[in-house]
This record gives structure tokens, C-alpha cells and sequence, in this order.
């Protein structure tokens, strides 16, 4: 059954080397099972209703992706989409967060209809590969700051706008040096480094007593708090525009950008370079994303930590269909993911900005007309907190430089349309 459904022998691989690297990916990215809730809580969510919907979202959408694309991607709530919802959606804009999955549903809906009616290629063609870069690195930056302001190592400062905070405190020292362990125990390999360091910081908060102990294993968090709560009407509103877009954007290009990675990692892609089956691996992350907003989280998109369990030898679904299946069991331990503190997960969240930082190595920085406008994409999403303003004020910035240095050629379509979009916004909104 396992070969029929996963053609595991025309991929090369076996049902133990699947598993293994099902187990690798879930090692890999188990973090946003503690730093979801986490961020969500902020925006006023029940913290055990998110843990259990992004259990939950995590596996129907590397379930999805499994049975359904034949990809060894696993798919969970994204980071830095997790982020724009709380600061830049719910304490930034001041929607409710019923709202904001609204537009959450809303946006994973449009997706869908992207991937059906296969308009994903134009749309990613599009977009200049400079702005996707910058994008990322953009949310690392907010990714960043979001971290250092919560344990207080960032504060606010009337005269400089803001300052050094505490760096001696034990907030602060948890998170510099778990971020620095972090990176050490990735340089040298070890599976996990991420969650060691979570869970070894809240030990260790234990024992200082700046943490009680909850158990250790329970029958999962209820979901009815947050399952079916989106505003989807209330998302239909013309301030929302931006919001749905820069959920819609950064969902699409994260999505593309990743299967084009982790393909190219495991061989996965044709002979002409192009990824098989990128239709049903983009509308098994779109039907997530729906599906999470009804249960009650950000976007579900597919994870870069996917290439963990490729480098372990995963080349079909049947490792996406393991991940999806320890995800589902991850749900009877919400009493440790209750205990963490958010000094414990700054660290995951400074390191995923290192990684999401890493594109900048990709931008063309001799040529001036992709440098400037990446460079301002990647500043206003941390200073204007918000990655919808970030990405608006980049690509009008582009679409400008562009037209005044008089290279017409480098514009698509859809640059024109987007910015115009965004200049209406800024002017009329």
C-alpha cells in the first residue's frame, strides 16, 4: 500500500529511511508548536486553543502534502505571518483578532483559487526576485525585534526613539544565551537545536523558580475558544486590502520558495529545473491555511526545516504523512508547552531571523535600482512595525527608481498593478 500510494521505489528510498526523516523534520520545526500559542496569546487568543489548532493545522497540512502532492515537505503556522497577525493585524491596526483570521481565511481562499486555476506562475514571475529577497530579510528584522522588545533587551526612549534595555537581567541572559547555543549547536549539527534550547531554558527557569510545574501529559487543550471564530465579514473591509495581500504575498512567495529549495536539496525537480506537482503542493498549502483559520491560527505554509528530513534521505510524502502523525501526538503534551516562557522562545525567534536574513546574500547590490528599494522594504517592515506597510512602501519604491532610471524593461504587470494598488491605498485609505 505504502509503495503504491508513495512510489518509494522509483524515488529510491524505503519505509525506514521515510520515517526517520519524518521524525528529523518534526525535531526540526517541533518549536512553533511552544512559539505559536505564544505569539497568538498576545493577540488575545486562547493559548491551549492555538497550541491544539496548530497541532492540528500542522498535520492536515503535511498530511495534505503527503497523500495528497507526494512531497517530503511538512507544512505548520508560519513565522514572521504569526507576528504581522499579533503586532501588526490585532496591536498594531486594532482589529479584532476574529477579524484578522478573517482575513487569514480570506486570503488562503485566493490562494486557493490561484492553484486551481494555475495563475501562481504569472504571479510569481511577476514579482522581481529582489523584493522576494528582501521580504524575508524584512521579517527576520520584525521577527528580531519583536524578540528583543518582549524580554525587554529593546525599549522605548522619548529622546532616541529607542534604547539598550536590561541586558543583565535573567530575561535578557536566557535569551542572549540561548540564542548563541542555539547557533552553536546548529553549526555543529545537532538535530533540534532549536527545542533542546527551549526546553532547556524552562528547566532551568524551573529550578531558579520563575516557573510552576504543570504536568507533563494531558488530554489536548479544548479548541473551542478559538475553532470557527473568524470574522470573515468583518475582514471585508477596504483597510483589510492590505492585510489580506501581505498575508496572501508572503504565504505564496514563502510556499514557492521553499519547495523550490528543499526540491533542489533532494533532486526532486524535472529535467528542465521546473518542480512536478507544484500545483497540488501549492493548493495543499492554501487548503491549510483555510482550514487553520478555521480552527484557529495564522497561515500554514510549508517549512524550510523540511530539508532536515531531506538531508536524512526523505524523498516522498510518507515523510510529510510521519511529521503530520507526530504533530497530531505532540497534542497530549500542552502542559510543558504552557510552562515556557517567552524568554525561552526569543531565542528561536532571533535565530530564525538569522535565516530568513540569509537572502540578502541573493540581492544584485551593483545593481543600485534593486538594491535601494530592497534596502527600504527591509527597514520599514521592523521601524512601521507592520509587514504590510514594508511590503507597500518597497514596491512603490521600486515601481518609482525604475521609471525614473528609465528601466522600463525590469517592470511586469504586475509591479504597475501592485503599486498602483498601494500608492490608492496610501492616498485614499
Amino acid at each position: 500500500m505504502l509503495e503504491k500510494l508513495f512510489q518509494l521505489q522509483q524515488a529510491g528510498t524505503t519505509v525506514r529511511t521515510e520515517v526517520m526523516a519524518g521524525i528529523s523534520t518534526f525535531l526540526a520545526m517541533s518549536y512553533i508548536i511552544i512559539v505559536n500559542p505564544d505569539l497568538l496569546s498576545i493577540a488575545g487568543m486562547d493559548k491551549g486553543a492555538v497550541f491544539t489548532a496548530t497541532c492540528i493545522a500542522a498535520a492536515i497540512g503535511s498530511l495534505i502534502m503527503g497523500l495528497y502532492a507526494n512531497y517530503p515537505v511538512a507544512l505548520a503556522p508560519g513565522m514572521g505571518l504569526n507576528a504581522f497577525f499579533t503586532f501588526g493585524v490585532v496591536k498594531g491596526m486594532g482589529y479584532t483578532w476574529e477579524i484578522a483570521l478573517g482575513a487569514v481565511f480570506i486570503s488562503g481562499v485566493i490562494f486557493l483559487l490561484i492553484s486551481l486555476f494555475k495563475l501562481r506562475q504569472w504571479i510569481i514571475e511577476s514579482i522581481p526576485q529582489s523584493m522576494r529577497y528582501s521580504i524575508a530579510a524584512g521579517i527576520g528584522f520584525f521577527l528580531a525585534l519583536i524578540a528583543l522588545k518582549n524580554v525587554g533587551l529593546v525599549v522605548d526612549n522619548p529622546a532616541t526613539l529607542v534604547s539598550l534595555g536590561h541586558i543583565t537581567s535573567a530575561e535578557s541572559l536566557f535569551t542572549l544565551g540561548g540564542f548563541l547555543l542555539i547557533g552553536a549547536l546548529a553549526y555543529r549539527g545537532i538535530l533540534g537545536s532549536v527545542m533542546i534550547v527551549i526546553i532547556a531554558i524552562t528547566v532551568a527557569a524551573f529550578f531558579l523558580g520563575k516557573i510552576d510545574y504543570n504536568g507533563f501529559i494531558s488530554a489536548p487543550p479544548s479548541i473551542t475558544p478559538t475553532l470557527l471564530k473568524m470574522d470573515i465579514a468583518g475582514a471585508f473591509n477596504i483597510g483589510m486590502i492590505s492585510v489580506i495581500f501581505a498575508f496572501l504575498f508572503v504565504d505564496l512567495f514563502d510556499t514557492s520558495g521553499t519547495l523550490i529549495a528543499v526540491s533542489q536539496q533532494g533532486n526532486l525537480l524535472d529535467k528542465d529545473g521546473k518542480l512536478p506537482r507544484i500545483g497540488k503542493a501549492m493548493t495543499a498549502d492554501s487548503v491549510a491555511t483555510i482550514a487553520g483559520a478555521g480552527l484557529g491560527t495564522s497561515n500554514t505554509t510549508s517549512y524550510i526545516e523540511s530539508g532536515v528530513g531531506i538531508a536524512a534521505g526523505g524523498r516522498t510524502g510518507l515523510t510529510a504523512v510521519v511529521t503530520g502523525i507526530l504533530f497530531l501526538l505532540a497534542l497530549f503534551f500542552a502542559p510543558i508547552a504552557s510552562m515556557v516562557p517567552s524568554y525561552a522562545t526569543a531565542p528561536a525567534l532571533l535565530f530564525v531571523a538569522v535565516l530568513m536574513s540569509s537572502s540578502l546574500a541573493k540581492i544584485d547590490w551593483q545593481d543600485i535600482t534593486e538594491a535601494v528599494p530592497a534596502v527600504v522594504t527591509m527597514l520599514m517592515m521592523p521601524f512601521s512595525f507592520s509587514i504590510a506597510e514594508g511590503i507597500a512602501v518597497g514596491f512603490i519604491c521600486y515601481a518609482i527608481i525604475k521609471i525614473l532610471s528609465g528601466r522600463f524593461e525590469d517592470m511586469t504587470i504586475g509591479v504597475y498593478v501592485i503599486s498602483a494598488l498601494f500608492i490608492a491605498k496610501f492616498l485614499f485609505i
